[in-house]
């Protein structure tokens, strides 16, 4: 990461946050993938395929740079929330070439306008609805981090799988054992607080 360069630290923060998601599918099969774990029906694959399109949205569309690629969750026939789950015939193969698609237009938008450059977001209400690049960008990197949050959360509920990236859990060292310690003296610490409110 530069200072001299805010491009480099903006897109080192979205690269991780996409790198991420993608990772938390990685050994899970297409029922998992698929799997609504919330009760609002939040899933890995959903996660995805909503990445993708916000970054062809604000880092695309919005800047008057459409990328071609069909988003069908967009039309206006289209069922509430379509952009959050992957359907039957929408393979992980297909979601997720998808989302390195959308990588790679955004990451062109970036590199060829400037963080300053304007533009409006059609979507946002009018009067509010102007933002730059580097907003844009912004948005973007923190969306996509909330997602990963949710995908991390996701597959820790699946398999006990947990971690920030591939090379890095940024957990503390503890076997089964000490995490179901641990995870018992939260509930203690809990109900008590509980009981004496």
């Amino acid at each position: 990461m530069s200072a001299a360069d805010p491009k480099t630290d903006l897109h080192f923060y979205l690269q991780s946050a996409r790198d991420t998601l993608l990772w938390k599918l990685d050994g899970l099969g297409e029922y998992d993938v698929r799997r609504p774990m919330t009760p609002t029906a939040t899933n890995l694959l959903g996660l995805v395929k909503h990445a993708a399109g916000t970054e062809l949205g604000y880092l695309g569309e919005v800047f008057g740079r459409p990328s071609g690629e069909p988003q069908p969750w967009l039309d206006e026939d289209a069922e509430p929330n379509a952009d959050m789950w992957a359907t039957a015939d929408e393979t992980r193969e297909h979601i997720v070439a998808l989302y390195r698609r959308a990588w790679a237009h955004a990451d062109a938008t970036i590199d060829a306008l400037s963080l300053d450059t304007r533009a409006r977001v059609p979507w946002w209400p009018a009067g509010r609805n102007e933002l730059t690049l580097h907003h844009a960008v912004v948005r973007v990197i923190a969306d996509t981090h909330r997602h990963a949050g949710h995908a991390d959360i996701l597959r820790e509920l699946m398999d006990g799988a947990v971690g920030m990236n591939r090379g890095n859990d940024n957990m503390p060292p503890g076997d089964q054992a000490w995490w179901a310690a641990y995870r018992d003296r939260l509930e203690r610490t809990a109900r008590g607080a509980g009981e004496e409110a």
